[in-house]
């Protein structure tokens, strides 16, 4: 059994996640292997909100080249997170707006 910390591996700060913020979505960065339900659970945890939604999406690597050397990124996987209605907003995000 995995911990809440494994799975929430860190918030997305982009002006398109702050955008969603209005709307109580919130954006993640989390364990490849995590699904749907653990992300859920996870964020309830961490952030004591009831959530409504998730929505995962697997990031290909971007390619990258320093001198000669040719590599890429790793692969990582992002989830936007919609609250319900009645539930409270992330503290960690307010005071980014």
């Amino acid at each position: 059994m995995r911990i809440a910390h494994d799975i929430i591996i860190k918030p997305i700060i982009t002006e398109s996640a702050m955008a969603g913020m209005e709307i109580k979505k919130y954006t993640f960065k989390v364990d490849k292997n995590a699904n749907k339900i653990e992300i859920s659970k996870a964020v309830e945890e961490l952030f004591g909100v009831k959530v409504s939604k998730v929505n995962t999406m697997n990031v290909k690597g971007r390619a990258k080249r320093v001198r000669e050397h040719k590599g890429y990124t790793p692969d990582w996987k992002k989830a936007i997170v919609t609250l319900t209605e009645d539930s409270k907003g992330i503290e960690f995000f307010e005071g980014m707006v």
